[in-house]
Formats: structure tokens, sequence, C-alpha cells
């Protein structure tokens, strides 16, 4: 008797070691062998051997197999509970996981301990559930286990991916021996909301730096919009750390994504050197992050050719590349990318049909766009968010349809924002449908907007229906609010340099000889035919002055300081941070064919490639 049970021991620390490696290294195979083989021996239900099978079914992420061998034990303890719980969690099924522990004290009459805790405050995170997290902290405060750091450490990863630093800095305050986990998520908590210098002074203060450390900074700034920021950390890790560190695929891709939303053409293709030169050009993760910065930067060929030579393209992959076609309006090679796709049996995503009716929008394919919008909701599945509703108001709004585009905006399952009106509003304004105007103006105006372009579009609008009673209203409200309009200003990067110009700027070194060159250009347009559109200006000034405030706009500048500075028959790449105004359209359309060079500007709205006299964006924008 004492033989066999010296035996069955002996097994069950066996099987119970396999296991554990099959958990850790994630082998499912190795581990439903296993099973059988404990199975067959009777020993299924013998001592830690069940909970170790739950655990590695869990870190398997097969959840299925995992509550089979939960159900079928006869009798389950804390460790099984939290096995249970942190593989819903790992399988990133959260809501499920918070279901399942309801039934906790249900069918085994036992209260959370802290691996449970835990599990519950992780599952609110991956939520972002801040109200449900805030209640489980309540619970742990006044539980038996309130020292408990790890727990600690869930819920400061909890308040900082939810957004709330403050709460996660008074708990990371009350760790006793904080750990590595602990820091990296309060240092991510305060990157991500753009608290840059919190975060940079939590990182320097951080006694033992990790990649994982460097790489939730410097993802975090991306996040937040302070990409010169990343670039910088991303340079001091490179100094500071081994220099194998830096060859993380995670932290490349972050930067490479700082460099797309920056659109630095240069230093994206230096960050794609070191890429090749550390053995990742065929990583697939830095692969689409390359499209996307490529196509941002606006070199679609580059794009392209990265896109080509992925071997084995995902769905992130194919929409990266229909994105990047659709914002530079090669409209129909998007939607040929997506027959593509489709046949490639990739299925395509919510940003993939995103990218479609974008595509549509800017080329007026109202019915393609309403085909994708249908084919999401009806095919798929998916349930669209408001940036679809807004895209495919877009559709409507730019080909005329403003009483097919008002009915969406009345009845979709959102609040549209100040910015959906606007846009429709401005539609009718192009359109001239002065009677949907009104309407669309009235309602606007009666959201109280906080935009200064929203109420200069308002002022124009009742100012070209005669309604003078309205548009006094309207900057009666601008002045009582000291609404300021954000400044124009255009980015061109050439070679080494950039350089920023405002609107209305009269202080830069080289302003001789950019004026002499715009005066010259100038001159030459209006013998081919231009004539100024001053109805751009928002000044009351005579119309010699509108004329001359129309050649202060920056992208002009931006223009002329490319023609004076780069070699002759390169592109021009310029990025504005607002709509290119239909005059300056009209004028780099000319110039482009005066100069003969290709200029690419990127506004806030999509890419424009002037070449030849015309324009990618048909004139559609």
């Amino acid at each position: 008797m004492h033989s066999k049970k010296l035996k069955i021991e002996w097994f069950c620390s066996h099987y119970l070691h396999q296991l554990r490696a099959c958990a850790k290294l994630q082998s499912l195979s190795s581990g439903q062998k296993l099973h059988t083989q404990i199975t067959k021996l009777g020993l299924q239900h013998y001592g830690p051997l069940p909970n170790s099978l739950l655990e590695m079914y869990g870190k398997c992420g097969t959840i299925d197999y995992a509550l089979k061998v939960f159900d079928e034990m006869p009798r389950r303890d804390f460790v099984s509970w939290a096995s249970i719980l942190t593989a819903y969690n790992h399988a990133g099924f959260p809501r499920k996981m918070l279901y399942m522990f309801l039934k906790m004290w249900e069918l085994d009459k036992l209260q959370p301990d802290h691996f449970v805790i835990a599990s519950l405050v992780r599952a609110c995170a991956s939520l972002g559930d801040v109200r449900l997290g805030k209640q489980v902290h309540a619970h742990f405060v006044v539980s038996p286990f309130y020292e408990d750091d790890v727990v600690k450490s869930a819920l400061v990863d909890m308040y900082s991916k939810c957004g709330f630093p403050e709460y996660a800095r008074m708990v990371f305050d009350l760790i006793k021996v904080k750990n590595t986990i602990s820091w990296t998520a309060l240092i991510s908590g305060y990157a991500r909301i753009g608290r840059k210098a919190e975060a940079v002074e939590l990182f320097r203060r951080m006694p033992n730096k990790n990649l994982l450390s460097w790489s939730a900074l410097i993802s975090g700034l991306v996040h937040s919009g302070h990409g010169n920021g990343a670039c910088s950390i991303f340079r001091k890790m490179r100094r500071e750390v081994d220099h194998g560190a830096g060859a993380d695929p995670y932290i490349l891709s972050s930067v490479v994504a700082a460099c797309a939303n920056m659109a630095a053409l240069q230093l994206g293709k230096q960050l794609h050197c070191l890429v090749i030169l550390l053995g990742f050009e065929r990583n697939l993760f830095i692969s689409n992050s390359l499209i996307d910065m490529y196509a941002k930067c606006s070199d679609l060929l580059a794009a392209k050719s990265i896109f080509s030579c992925i071997s084995k393209r995902d769905v992130v992959s194919w929409t990266s590349i229909i994105v990047g076609m659709a914002q530079h309006g090669q409209a129909k090679e998007a939607l040929l990318l997506y027959d593509e796709m489709v046949m490639n049996g990739v299925k395509p995503n919510e940003v993939t049909f995103l990218g479609l009716i974008y595509a549509c929008s800017h080329v007026g394919l109202v019915s393609k766009g309403r085909h994708f919008f249908n084919l999401m909701v009806q095919d798929y599945r998916m349930k669209p968010s408001l940036h679809h509703y807004t895209c495919l108001l877009d559709v409507f709004s730019r080909s005329g349809d403003l009483d097919e585009a008002e009915k969406l905006l009345k009845t979709m399952p959102y609040d549209p924002d100040e910015a959906a009106w606007a846009a429709l509003l401005s539609a009718c304004r192009k359109h001239k449908n002065t009677e949907v105007s009104i309407r669309v103006a009235d309602h606007l105006l009666c959201l109280g907007p906080e935009d200064p372009s929203s109420y200069i579009l308002l002022s124009n609008t009742y100012a070209a229906a005669s309604m003078w009673e309205n548009v006094s209203k309207v900057r009666k409200l601008m002045s009582r609010m000291d609404l300021k309009r954000e400044p124009g200003y255009s980015c061109i990067e050439l070679a080494k340099e950039s350089q920023v110009f405002y609107a209305g700027e009269t202080s830069h070194p080289m302003q001789e000889k950019l004026v002499c060159l715009l005066e010259e250009l100038d001159l030459e347009m209006r013998k081919r035919g231009y004539v100024p559109d001053t109805s751009y200006v928002l000044h009351e000034l005579e119309q010699h002055e509108k004329e001359r405030h129309l050649l202060w706009h920056s992208e002009r500048w931006a223009v002329a300081y490319g023609l004076l500075k780069s070699a002759p028959g390169t592109t021009i790449r310029i990025v504005k941070n607002l709509r290119t105004c239909g005059d300056c359209h009209t004028v780099l359309k000319f110039i482009s064919c005066i100069v003969q060079r290709e200029i690419i500007v990127r506004d806030i709205n999509r890419f424009h490639h002037f070449k030849d006299g015309n324009c990618s964006c048909g004139d559609f924008w």
C-alpha cells in the first residue's frame, strides 16, 4: 500500500513538472497528450493535478478545455477559481470572466482571495471600466489582503489604462516593494495622456529599467502625439542600453508610427535602414508599420514596395495599404485591393471598411460607399462606430445628396458631434443649398460650438442668406468667448532639415527671395488665366489687399522655399495643419505645371498630388 502511494506521488510529481513546462511553452498538443495519460492512470482528480491541467489549458488560450476541466473538478479551491478567471482574461474575455466570478460564492461558497481580486482588477483594466475597478478597489481595501502588493500593482495598471494616473500614483505610493511592472504601468499612464514631463521624470527615477519600461514610455508618448519626444527617448535608449536591447520589434514599430504621425519621411527612412540592419525586415508587425509610415509620408511607391515583399499578409497589412491608397485619392486601386484581399481569404475589419468608405467619399462613389457600409453591417455583423457614420455622411455630403446626409445625421445611433454638423454645413454651402444650410446652421448654433472655424462657417452661411441679425449674434458670441482660430502652418522637410511657415509670417531670413519668387509665379499664373479667389479672405479689405493677403498663405511660402532649396525635378512634400483653401489649391496646380515639379500636400483631410496642372483629388476634397 505504501509502495502504491509512493508510485502515485512519483507520477503526480512527474506530470506536474511536465504540465508546467507545457504551460510555460504554451504547447497545447503536448499538454493534451499528458492529459490523456493522466486520465488513463485515473489521476485526473488527484492532488494538484486538476489545477495544473486547468492552468495549462488557460495559458494555451483554450478556454473551452479549461472550462471542461473546471466543471469536472469534484472540489474547487481558490487556486482553481484564480486559474479559470485568469484563463478568461488571457483568452480576451474579461466580461465572461466577470460573469464567471459571480458564480464563485453561488457554486463553492468562496469569497475572493488576493489572486482572484487581482484577476478582477485586470478584467476591469481590459474593459477600461474604472467605475467597476473602483468597486473592486473598495472591496480590496476592506479585505484581509489589503497589504498585497500584487493587487496594488494590478490597480496601478488599471487606473493608468483608464486614464487616471493620479489614482494610480496614490496606489503606487502605497506599494512597499515596487517592482518593474508597477513602475512601467505608472509611466505608461502618464505618457499615454500626454503628461510627458511627469512620465519622463518617473522613468528617470525608476531604479531598474528594462526593455518593457523603455517601450511603455516610447509607445505612450507616440499615443499622446509627442512624436518628437518618443524619437528622442528612442535615441537615448540606443545610446544607453546594450546594443541588442534596441532590437525590439514593438519599440521599432512605435517609433516608426511616430514618424508616420509627424510625416517625418527622412527619419522614417533612417529607421527603415535600422530595421534592415537589425534583421527585422521580415517581421510582419514592423512591415505593417512601415507601410503606414510611407503612406502617411506621401511615398506611396515605397509603401507598395513593402507590401509586395510581405509573404504572408494579415488584415493589418491589407488595411494599411488600402487606407493609404484611399488617402492619396487612388480609390479604384483601393477597391481592387479589397477584392484581392477577400479572394486571399483575409476577413476585413472595421478599419478596412472605414478606409473603403473614405475612398468612395473622396471620388463621389455614393452607391459603392453605401454598399460597403451595408456589407459591414449585414454580412460581417460589425457594429458601425461614429467614425463609420461620419464617413458615410461625408459620402452623401460631398456628392450633393444633402437630404440623405441630413437624414443620416438625425437617425444614426450616436449623438453627432460639432465636426459632423459643420461638415454637412460646409457641403451645403459648397452646393449652394440655402434651405438646408440655414436649417443645419441653426442646429449647429444651438449646440454651442467650440471650434472657431465653426463660427466662421456659421457667419458666412448667414451672411450668404442675408440674415444679418444672425451674423451679428454669431460675431457677438465669438467676441464674448474670445475665440481665436488656430494659426495655419505648413511644414516642409528637405534632406536633414525641416522648416515651418505660419500664415502671414513676415520674419523669415529668406523673406525677400521667397516674396520675389512668389510674385514671379503670380505674374506667370495670371498670364495662364489665374484669377485670385478672394472669398477665402475673411477680413474686410480692399480687393488688391485681399489678393496680397492670399500671397501670405503658409503653403505658398513652403512651396517657394522648396523650389529655392531643393534639387531641380525633386518632389516637394508639405504637411499642413488645416484644410487647403480653394485658392491655394488652384495656385498649386498652376505652379506644378509652371515649374514641372510634383507637389504633395498632406492637409487635415487628405493628400493632394499636384502634377502637370492637375490634382489627384480631381478638385473633390
